[in-house]
């Protein structure tokens, strides 16, 4: 499975998403349990009109706020479709390790 990338973000209701990644999947991601109550970068985000400000980032093709949060294409991919997660080996399972941005490093199990 090849990487991901974001082409299209909707705001839906609460924290939702919907998304249009690169090859035309399209599926929505909750947000919440991600967000709320974390603190730190992700308090911003807990402002609905805040929120709202998500845009794709050109470069990065994932979802970003102003205050540079950001979440990894491949997980997102994962959590509004459940498909797995890119391995580099393509030979076992892949589990995302969070870093400061919930971003994409990805080791194998």
């Amino acid at each position: 499975m090849r990487p991901s990338a974001i082409r299209q973000v909707e705001v839906l209701d609460g924290y939702r998403l919907r998304l249009t990644f690169d090859d035309g999947v399209v599926g929505d991601v909750d947000l919440e349990q991600r967000i709320v109550g974390r603190g730190g970068v992700f308090e911003a985000l807990e402002d609905p009109a805040f929120f709202g400000r998500v845009a794709v980032h050109p470069e990065l093709g994932t979802v970003c706020w102003p205050n540079d949060v950001d979440f990894c294409p491949n997980v997102l991919r994962h959590w509004a479709t459940g498909e797995p997660l890119p391995t580099d080996t393509g030979e076992s399972a892949a589990v995302a390790v969070p870093h400061d941005h919930l971003g994409c490093r990805v080791t194998a199990t």
